[in-house]
């Protein structure tokens, strides 16, 4: 599960396209078994008696699978409305026995930031939580600036930890979705590949290349088969979009 939700942190963030009082929600399926739900929500708030953006992502397992092993993953993130980049980033991990409470505040003008786990850190110019890269993947001036191939970096900090993300552009191709069949931006991001994965790149997933820039499905090639991570429900200031 935490490999999950964070490739589909990566799939929606954008400075033109992130538009608040949106809800996404996702079923992740394995072959015909459905083993866990995922939503994001997007809504405006304030910080520190500022404009911002509220980011909400939970996650957790259901049915045999959640009898099996229970997860329950909550990621939060507040961000700046004009930058998008954030201020405060939270992540409240329940899996089995393991459980995980943090959080982070950001000093952009420092590049700097404050973990309450491990204290002060210096990080990259620009650096963002899990959460906020998940909307970076639907700014519309990368997508259509590239052609199929092109690589770029994000730096990361996740888990306590900082790094730069390698992700990989494939082109486009069409889906089947709730929402019709869509042409999609492919897009790879590079993680390490653990115990599950079959590799570094065995995950893919797919934007709808509109305005609306949707991450419609996620795809994971692990050692026991293929899973995906399905859109099934997504609302607009309270208002379904799928029929």
């Amino acid at each position: 599960m935490r490999h999950f939700l964070i490739i589909l942190f990566l799939t929606t963030y954008a400075t033109t396209f992130a538009q608040p009082n949106e809800e996404l929600k996702y079923y992740m399926r394995y072959s015909f078994f459905r083993g866990g739900e995922a939503t994001l929500s997007i809504e405006d708030t304030t910080y520190n008696n500022k404009p911002a953006i509220h980011l909400h992502l939970d996650g957790n397992t259901v049915g045999v699978a959640n009898m099996l092993f229970e997860v329950h993953d909550v990621y939060e993130s507040i961000v700046n409305p004009e930058t998008f980049l954030p201020y405060k980033a939270i992540r409240n991990i329940k899996e089995g026995n393991y459980r995980w409470y943090n959080e982070a505040l950001f000093y952009h003008d420092k590049d700097s930031l404050y973990s309450k786990k491990s204290g002060p850190k210096k990080v990259a110019p620009n650096t963002i939580d899990f959460v906020t890269a998940f909307f970076f993947m639907r700014n519309t001036e990368y997508l259509d600036q590239f052609d199929g191939g092109e690589e770029f970096t994000i730096p990361v900090y996740h888990a306590d930890e900082f790094f730069m993300m390698h992700v990989k552009y494939l082109g486009k191709t069409r889906v089947k979705s709730r929402l019709g069949k869509k042409e999609c931006h492919i897009i790879q991001p590079r993680i390490d590949k653990g115990k599950v994965l079959n590799s570094n790149e065995g995950l893919k997933f797919y934007i709808t290349n509109d305005e609306a820039r949707i991450p419609l499905l996620l795809e994971f090639d692990l050692k026991v088969g293929a899973l995906k991570c399905e859109l099934y429900s997504y609302k607009k200031n309270g208002k379904e979009q799928i029929d």
